[in-house]
Order: C-alpha cells, then structure tokens, then sequence
C-alpha cells in the first residue's frame, strides 16, 4: 500500500512537473491517465506491478 500510494505520488509530482515546464497539456495528461486505468484492467497488470516494486526493492538497496 505505501509503495503505491508513494508511487502515484511520484508519478503525479512527474506530470505536474511537465505540466508545467515542457507544456504538458491537460489533454494529454488526462489520456496517460486513461491508459494507466485501462493497463490495470489487463493482463498485463501483474507483470507491469511486479516490474514497479522490482525497480523500487532496488532503488530501496542502494546506499549512498
């Protein structure tokens, strides 16, 4: 649940940010969310999740 909810965070601080500084239209950030309701419907969904908390276990590992 914290993964996700930091990960949808993530993602929103993302697209706020090419909103507003490389002229991200609302159109466009409304049909990239549309494509993440539609992916989670899918097939798809577990691999694209497993892939996620993949990446964020290693990012976790990393100690600077």
């Amino acid at each position: 649940m914290i993964l996700s909810v930091s990960g949808v965070v993530l993602l929103g601080v993302i697209v706020f940010l090419f909103f507003r500084k490389d002229g991200l239209k609302v159109s466009h950030a409304l049909v990239c969310a549309l494509l993440g309701f539609y992916l989670a419907s899918t097939a798809m969904a577990p691999s694209i999740k497993a892939g996620g908390e993949s990446l964020a276990g290693l990012l976790g590992g990393i100690k600077p």
